[in-house]
Order: structure tokens, then sequence, then C-alpha cells
């Protein structure tokens, strides 16, 4: 469950960023968005699977 609620969460924040870099267009943003989904991911797949 917990993995099922990450990965939910994880797929919102893309659709987020991806609205965000999207609507101002600028490059440097687009590289800060990539960045930053790829730690989010690095996150999700080190931090989700442990279990409490």
């Amino acid at each position: 469950m917990n993995r099922l609620l990450a990965l939910f969460a994880f797929v919102i924040l893309g659709v987020f960023l991806y609205i965000l870099a999207s609507e101002i267009g600028a490059v440097d943003l687009w590289v800060v968005v990539i960045f930053t989904a790829l730690l989010a991911g690095y996150d999700f797949v080190t931090s989700s699977g442990k279990r409490d």
C-alpha cells in the first residue's frame, strides 16, 4: 500500500512539474524540472520498498 501511494504521489508531482514547465517554456526551468523528477524517482525507488 505504501508503494502504491508513493507511486500516485510521484505521478501527481510529474504532472504538476510538466504543466509548470510546459506553460513557462524556459530551458532553465526544464533542466530544474528534469533534475527534480530524477531526484524524486531515485527517492521512490530507494525508500518505498522498505517494510515498516
